[in-house]
């Protein structure tokens, strides 16, 4: 099996491919606009985990063609957003993706002012908080809020049956699809956790000859292989409301007959 998690080995290059985020991304759309015609303003995404603030980030470097730097702010600081602009400075265009935004002080999203304002840098900021209080107003003035919706059931539904058809090494497995609801809930309509949830049932029973997938059978890998590496046991508690959730169906009390 490939080393790089399903999810990563999934990620679109292309609008096309992006499943998710029409109102953004889709025909006609604001941000469609901006990126065919080449020219995107500072932005923060602002969505909830695995809807694709980091893919529609690299799919803008991609479809541009420009430098393309990643900080983490949980790891980089004023020091390494400086080191970015003076790379910046040397090639126009120059995207600066920063994960997270909302953990940067004060003083760290002051170091990206100037280069934001004079256009030296292109800042795309990801956050799950709402940047209204999370990024100062300086900043926030500076550039375009996006707002990610959760992705639907069918979307995610749409993803899970693009991975089986698509990825190299799922491809060469027989899978039926036969429940969603473990997947689904499990996965939190995050994407990312959804199809790494994928790739890690199918490793589990990978040995049959038909891979029949249930809720049954994913609650028990889930919970079998998470508890591994679950040192604080909060992942165990998800997985059991999880099964929960998945028995009483949309039926609060359908749990308890």
């Amino acid at each position: 099996m490939n080393v790089t998690p399903l999810a990563e080995r999934m990620r679109p290059q292309v609008l096309d491919d992006l499943v998710g985020q029409e109102h953004l991304t889709g025909k006609g759309s604001i941000l469609r606009t901006a990126i065919e015609h080449g020219k995107i303003p500072s932005m923060i995404l602002w969505g909830p985990p695995g809807t694709g603030k980091t893919t529609i980030a690299n799919i803008i470097a991609y479809t541009l063609n420009v430098p393309f730097f990643t900080l983490s702010a949980i790891s980089a600081g004023v020091k390494e957003v400086r080191e970015v602009i003076q790379q910046a400075l040397k090639v126009a265009g120059t995207i600066m993706f920063i994960d997270e935004i909302h953990r940067f002080n004060k003083g760290q999203q002051d170091a990206l002012l100037g280069a934001v304002e004079k256009g030296t840098v292109t800042l795309i900021g990801a956050t799950t908080e709402n940047p209204s209080f999370e990024v100062n107003s300086a900043l926030l003035s500076r550039c375009q809020v996006y707002v990610l919706k959760p992705l639907s059931e069918e979307a995610l539904i749409k993803l899970l049956h693009v991975a089986i058809e698509k990825d190299e090494w799922l491809k060469t497995k027989s899978i039926e699809l036969k429940e969603t609801e473990a997947l689904l809930t499990i996965s939190g309509g995050d994407a990312r956790k959804l199809l790494n949830l994928l790739e890690l049932v199918t490793e589990a029973l990978e040995e049959n000859k038909i891979i029949i997938i249930t809720d049954d059978k994913v609650m028990s890998i889930a919970q079998q292989r998470i508890a591994l590496y679950d040192k604080a046991g909060e992942q165990h508690y998800d997985i059991i409301s999880a099964f929960i959730k998945s028995m009483r169906g949309s039926d609060p009390n359908g749990a308890i007959y």
